[in-house]
């Protein structure tokens, strides 16, 4: 616990000093009165940390471990007696930090993930991540799985969220997301849109993209208003994530980035697990923009390990021999940042706007011009009047 207040809720924040006061001082409050999931998930991510630093003790490995699947089991039990006033805080709280854990258990997860054999031997987090044959890359679906958890917890409960402090200061220490929905050349991702007209015109016929995996949500809609449901989320899956991709190059510096596996939506994630070759565009960018965010230890040298490893998929057998050259023009700038190595990278130095593509600072200071006095409790607040969770009960990380 003390290298917990000491050292790692330090690293949590981007934005507001003051968000860090609570993840030192306030959050080991609350789980120290009664909280033992909150608690549970805090040790595990202080053993965590500690494992980064000496990554040989293999008694951190066992606690790290030990301390997430008590939170994990605890949270889960929480969630199935229900959210009220009294846990609702805690279990966002928790739901935060289960989504740390999940993305830095990455930075010591090795390649001996597979690919598998498409969207069909797809079953749950622990398959997709462990695979089938050693050597391949798989997609780390329980980072979205996670992310997407806080997401869930917050609209399922968000009626007693809205009142707590706590809560609104860490939400509103976000970037307020500012997207903008042009695509085209005028915006530094819209060649990742290229071609999808095309693209959605051949899932109109019943044998369209015959080229490409099968598709489970396509065999499932093979009515003519079932595919064009299915069209319509496709197009919305992909316009929405490179919105965010556009919007999070501009910032990164202040976490823009972490925000696209929160904010993408279910059918993206499903484009991914039929291993689509524009998802896995999209997602190639997604993780070089991590490459802002490198000295950070739950992080670090991510943006390269993973850039590298969607790439490798357009390079196997599973999307044929022209995979590779038809999509390198939109995988360059990925793979450019992601193998970049300049001085100030330890000390969060920024990538040079020539190599980046834009200048963080000047981009903040239009972004936050345009802001006003909008804020993400504010987005949320709009969106739980319009939209009611589909489920009361999220579900608990694999």
């Amino acid at each position: 616990m003390h290298h917990y207040t000491a050292l790692t809720c330090k690293t949590f924040t981007f934005t507001a000093p003051v968000t860090e006061d609570i993840w030192k001082i306030t959050v080991p409050n609350l789980a120290f009165a009664g909280s033992q999931h909150l608690a549970d998930a805090i040790l595990a991510v202080a053993a965590l940390h500690l494992r980064s630093l000496t990554p040989n003790d293999k008694d951190l490995v066992r606690a790290s471990h030990a301390y997430m699947a008590a939170s994990l089991a605890e949270y889960s039990a929480t969630l199935t007696r229900g959210i009220d006033n009294t846990n609702a805080e805690t279990l966002f709280l928790t739901a935060a930090l289960i989504a740390f854990q999940s993305t830095a258990t990455r930075v010591f997860m090795k390649d001996e993930l597979s690919l598998g054999g498409g969207a069909a031997s797809i079953q749950d987090d622990h398959t997709k991540e462990r695979g089938h044959s050693a050597g391949c890359y798989a997609i780390p679906f329980s980072w979205f799985h996670s992310f997407q958890g806080v997401k869930a917890i917050t609209a399922a409960s968000w009626q007693y969220l809205r009142a707590s402090p706590v809560v609104t200061q860490v939400i509103n220490s976000q970037a307020v997301l500012q997207l903008d929905f042009t695509s085209g050349p005028e915006t530094f991702f819209g060649h990742l849109l290229d071609g999808l007209d095309e693209e959605l015109a051949a899932m109109r016929t019943p044998q369209g993209g015959n080229d490409m995996p099968s598709s489970s949500s396509q065999q499932q809609n093979q009515s003519p208003n079932g595919r064009e449901d299915l069209i319509t989320a496709t197009r919305q899956a992909y316009q929405h994530a490179v919105a965010v991709l556009n919007w999070a190059h501009k910032i990164p510096h202040k976490g823009a980035p972490l925000a696209f596996p929160a904010t993408v939506s279910r059918r993206y994630i499903e484009l991914l697990e039929e291993r689509q070759p524009r998802a896995l565009a999209i997602l190639a960018c997604f993780f070089a923009l991590l490459k802002s965010m490198d000295s950070v230890w739950w992080l670090q040298g991510m943006a390269r390990r993973e850039v590298l490893g969607v790439v490798s998929l357009f390079n196997s057998d599973f999307f044929g021999p022209d995979a590779y050259r038809d999509w390198w023009p939109h995988l360059e700038w990925a793979m450019r940042i992601a193998l970049y190595e300049h001085d100030g990278a330890a000390a969060g130095v920024p990538i040079p706007a020539e190599v980046w593509g834009a200048d963080w600072f000047a981009e903040e200071r239009v972004l936050d011009g345009q802001q006003g006095n909008d804020s993400y409790f504010r987005h949320i607040e709009m969106f739980s009047q319009i939209v009611s969770p589909v489920n009361s009960v999220p579900p608990v990380p694999e």
